[in-house]
């Protein structure tokens, strides 16, 4: 019959949800020391590898960075004012870089962070 309305076309399938180990591993790729975990877990998964060298790495640079300053500011007492002024902007820009890589991560892209992310890419 002419009349009859057509049939509606079918529903498209349901996209399949994100993989939530994933989602977990990319997250902890950029929490610390955290980072080892998906380095060691997710050998097969190439992008997981990156995201955890990469934050392994920024996790690293921190950690000298952090003693590098405890050093010279216990060999040099008067520097005390230079260490209570740069380490708070230096764990800012830690915290930052921490939520940027894992906003970038979890949309697919990567952080990259010049000389960092070149040695996560031969390490």
């Amino acid at each position: 019959m002419p009349d009859e309305p057509a049939a509606p076309p079918p529903a498209a399938p349901p996209s399949p949800p994100p993989d939530s180990n994933r989602t977990i591993m990319l997250v902890l790729a950029y929490l610390g020391a955290l980072s080892l975990v998906p380095l060691l877990v997710e050998k097969n998964d190439r992008e997981v590898q990156w995201h955890a060298r990469n934050g392994l790495l920024l996790f690293g640079s921190w950690v000298v960075l952090f003693m590098i300053d405890v050093f010279v500011v216990s060999v040099i007492p008067f520097l005390g004012c230079l260490y209570s002024m740069f380490m708070p902007l230096v764990g800012l820009l830690y915290l930052v870089l921490i939520v940027l890589g894992i906003v970038k991560a979890l949309s697919g892209q990567r952080l990259v962070i010049p000389y960092l992310s070149g040695l996560a890419d031969k390490f």
